[in-house]
This record gives structure tokens, sequence and C-alpha cells, in this order.
């Protein structure tokens, strides 16, 4: 009896010390959990933000305007011209991302309620044997549709010979679209040279630019290049090469200083450039 007793309470100390020693390695665990947990919250806490790529542009690279009217869209800006009554520039920011078709209906062009002089109504462009050329392309913006709808505001287009507008401006406007997939997240900066015209249309006397210029910047891989195009307001078949400018030689003919905020040095060289095969193989 006596011996029954000595194994049952030998069976009672040896249960009892298992289930001590579970406890503690059940609760060691459950420490270690709370510990990743912990760690988790901070390393979320530690100052990083997902930030959406569908996110409102912020232009770190805005030109200067010669008119003083800047208005600001959710992702392009333009400072509208009064005198000449369409945009003097208009600048943006073009992502891969943004680069999606889209069966969008195509919406009918409007004044911009945001230009308090009142941007040109789109009827000067009626009969006037000019197309009602997009600065910023509808094309580039396929990724949201008030960012579409955004495009076809009167303050976001210029008078374009049909031919230049379905031909070689359409090419480059393409042209840029593959480079913004290749580099993703250029800038880029579009409109007509206003001191050298073709003439006016409309009521309004909207003026025909004779030339229009696309700058483009890249800083993909943390070093910068720039090119310029500059076009004539004509049927061309020429290669896009062939219309390379200095950024320096379109500043002059528009009075615009186009990336100010580009520390002096670099902007200085870049702009001095015209290269376009660093735009082939880099």
């Amino acid at each position: 009896m006596k011996n029954n007793q000595l194994f049952i309470t030998s069976l009672l100390v040896v249960s009892l010390t298992l289930f001590s020693s579970c406890k503690k390695e059940s609760d060691s665990s459950n420490t270690f959990s709370g510990i990743k947990d912990s760690m988790k919250v901070e390393t979320s806490n530690m100052g990083f933000e997902n930030v959406s790529k569908d996110k409102a542009i912020t232009f770190d690279f805005s030109p200067t305007s010669t008119t003083g009217q800047i208005i600001k869209h959710e992702y392009y800006s333009l400072s509208y011209s009064e005198k000449a009554e369409q945009a003097e520039w208009v600048a943006y920011e073009l992502k891969k991302s943004y680069l999606k078709r889209n069966n969008f209906q195509r919406p009918y062009f409007n004044e911009d309620i945001k230009v308090k002089t009142g941007s040109a109504d789109w009827r000067n462009y009626r009969k006037s044997g000019y197309d009602k050329g997009h600065l910023c392309p509808a094309g580039d913006m396929g990724f949201d549709i008030s960012a579409y709808n955004d495009t076809f505001l009167t303050s976001n287009i210029s008078p374009q010979n049909h031919d230049f507008n379905a031909g070689v401006w359409n090419r480059l406007e393409q042209k840029v679209r593959y480079w913004a997939a290749m580099y993703d997240g250029l800038y880029i900066v579009t409109g007509g040279v206003l001191s050298d015209k073709m003439g006016t249309i409309g009521d309004e006397a909207v003026i025909v630019p004779k030339y229009f210029f696309k700058i483009v910047l890249d800083n993909s891989n943390g070093e910068y290049k720039m090119i310029a195009f500059l076009v004539p307001n004509k049927s061309s078949d020429k290669p896009l090469y062939d219309f390379v400018v200095s950024v320096d030689s379109v500043e002059k003919m528009t009075g615009i200083d186009f990336f100010p905020k580009l520390e002096d040095k670099i902007e200085n060289s870049l702009e001095k450039r015209n290269d376009y095969i660093a735009w082939l193989f880099n």
C-alpha cells in the first residue's frame, strides 16, 4: 500500500513538472510572438510610407511663367497666356503605370474654370482649318477618367495643322510614351512658341504657333538627362532626331526658364546639350 502511495506521489510530481515545463514553453512562445508583433509595429512606424502611384503629382521642377497665371490640375500644371488664348506651357509627370489603354468616352471640349481670365472657347477652332491639338495628350492620362477628362479643357489645346498633329507630333508623343515605359517617371513640358506665330483664329484671336516644343527630363537612374524637340507646325516625314535642339535655344525663343529648381551647375550642363543618342542606349 505504502509502495503504491509512493508510486502515485512520484507520478503526480512528474506530471506537475511536465505541466510546468509545457506552460513555460507556451508562455515563451507567446512572448516571442508578442516580440515579433511588436517588431512589426515598430517597423511600420519608422517613417516609411506606401504612397499610391495614382496620387496627385507634386511638381518639383515647375517652369517659370511669363504671364503670372499658373493653373494646377490634379495631374498637370500650365501657365495660361490670355494674350495668346492658350497655355505657354503644360507640365506633367508621366509614369509607366499611367500607360493604360481605356474605353473612356471622348468628352466635349470645355473651358477651364480655373483660368481667371477665361480660357478660349472651343468654337474659335470651328472651320479654322486647325485641329484642337492637345498639349498634355489624352493618351498619357488613360489611367484615370478624371485625369483623361482634364485634358479636354481648352486651356490644354493649341491650334495645330492636322497633318502635323496626326503625323510627326503624334510620332513624338508615342516616342515619349515609349521612353516613359523604359525609364519610368519622366517630367514633360510642352507648348507652342507664342512669340513666333502663323496668324490667329476665331473671334478671340487664338494665336497659331509656328513651332511647338516638347522637353523631357529623366532621373530614373539617379542621373539626370534632358532632351528638347522643336517642331514646325506643319506636315513632316523627317526623323525625330532632326528636331532635337538644346533647351537653351527654346528658352531664348520663349523667355521661359524650364527647370529653375535644378541645381545651376546641373541645369546649365543639361540645357546646352542636344544629344539624341543618350536616349537610345541609356
